[in-house]
């Protein structure tokens, strides 16, 4: 892969992987046609493993960067850290605010956001898309990282942050799929509307790496908001939900697994 898209423009290879990591979304829905319903206790470990490697991701390939590039700069190193990673934060506090949706095991009027009519199952794929949106960022800044010619923007580690975004996302759209099974949905919608949550990983990832090409000098700062924007929807949203089913201990082995298979994608291979 690292091969294929090292002649191609840092846009280019920020679309491709986060088509890839919405593939990935599309794969873990298509399980719908194939699985009546998911086990309580392997939905917990899921979600658990799939917020371990959001944490991962965040301090190996976006947070250590934004530091090491903040390094002998005019302002002190933790400074575009610290910024962008509360900013990132306070963004996704804000579309979390006013986008209407609804968490997986959850009672409709536990429903978050503006509140609407809008049916379950849609506020249900709302949710899912929500947690895709700081990915799909994370994995543009990376690439688009590329074009500061920084020695820690590198094409292997960009391409480890989107398999590692690809394989948690397996889970989340094998959940959001299945659950708009059980909403009554028929296989194919619940395929087509747990894929479509996916979708706004290459916007973001377009967006992403576009922003940071035209503006070098906010790559920090770039790096952090990526991360703290995912780091809320862990602690926000992820965590709460492998938490809710009683599993306690699985859903937190779920997320060691997790973070260790991210830090070890990342460190060996990125």
């Amino acid at each position: 892969m690292t091969a294929f898209l090292q002649n191609l423009h840092p846009v280019v290879q920020a679309l491709l992987a986060t088509c890839f990591t919405w593939g990935m979304t599309a794969l873990g829905a298509a399980a719908v046609f194939t699985a009546r319903e998911i086990n309580r206790r392997t939905l917990d470990f899921l979600l658990g493993f799939a917020g371990g490697v959001m944490v991962a991701a965040s301090y190996w390939s976006l947070l250590a960067p934004a530091i090491e590039l903040s390094a002998g700069k005019s302002v002190p190193a933790w400074v575009p850290a610290v910024v962008g990673f509360l900013a990132g934060g306070l963004f996704l506090r804000g579309i979390d605010r006013l986008l209407p949706h609804l968490h997986l095991g959850f009672a409709t009027s536990e429903a978050e956001g503006i509140k609407t009519n809008w049916r379950r199952s849609t506020l249900l794929v709302l949710a899912i898309t929500l947690h895709n949106i700081p990915e799909g960022m994370a994995v543009g800044v990376a690439f688009g990282a590329l074009a500061s010619g920084s020695p820690s923007a590198t094409l292997a580690a960009a391409v480890t942050l989107a398999i590692g975004i690809g394989i948690q996302n397996l889970p989340e759209g094998l959940a959001v799929s299945v659950a708009l099974r059980r909403e009554g949905l028929s296989r194919r919608k619940s395929f087509w509307y747990g894929q479509l949550s996916g979708l706004v990983e290459p916007v973001a990832g377009v967006i992403g790496a576009a922003a940071v090409i035209v503006a070098l000098p906010i790559l920090p700062y770039a790096l952090a908001f990526a991360a703290g924007a995912m780091i809320f929807v862990v602690v926000e949203e992820v965590i709460p939900e492998s938490q809710r089913g009683g599993n306690t201990d699985l859903a937190t082995m779920g997320a060691m697994v997790g973070f260790a298979v991210m830090m070890l994608l990342d460190v060996a291979f990125g």
